[in-house]
């Protein structure tokens, strides 16, 4: 009995390693939700992608808040937010996208477009 109970625990204890296997290479290069979008890591990454914005295309966005985030592990990190601006008096949305690899003192903005509808 004691052989047997043996044997299924050590065959229910191999699916679980494979299906966590599994998991994990489905999430790789995949975008995985920002848990905390007040972390003041992505606030940095939200400030840099307005600066660098306005910067480019000589506007004068101010950042209100993050709506929503994700990341994506490449090379680095890229972070894909919809981030809350004021432009003048009006509230408008925006998608940025900004890779991040702080080891090589690399931080890129690869992409900044308005979010239509809803965020």
């Amino acid at each position: 009995m004691r052989l047997l109970i043996l044997a299924v625990a050590a065959v229910l204890l191999l699916l679980q390693v494979s299906a966590a296997r599994a998991a994990r290479r489905e999430l790789v290069g995949g975008w995985s939700p920002i848990k905390d979008l007040s972390d003041p890591y992505v606030g940095e990454i939200a400030k840099f992608a307005v600066k660098t914005h306005n910067d480019e295309a000589k506007t004068g966005l101010v950042l209100e808040k993050v709506v929503r985030g994700e990341t994506q592990t490449v090379s680095g990190t890229n972070y894909r937010l919809v981030i809350q601006v004021k432009d003048g008096a009006e509230t408008k949305n925006f998608e940025a996208v900004v890779f991040d690899k702080p080891w090589e003192h690399v931080r890129r903005l690869t992409s900044f477009k308005p979010v239509l509808g809803n965020a």
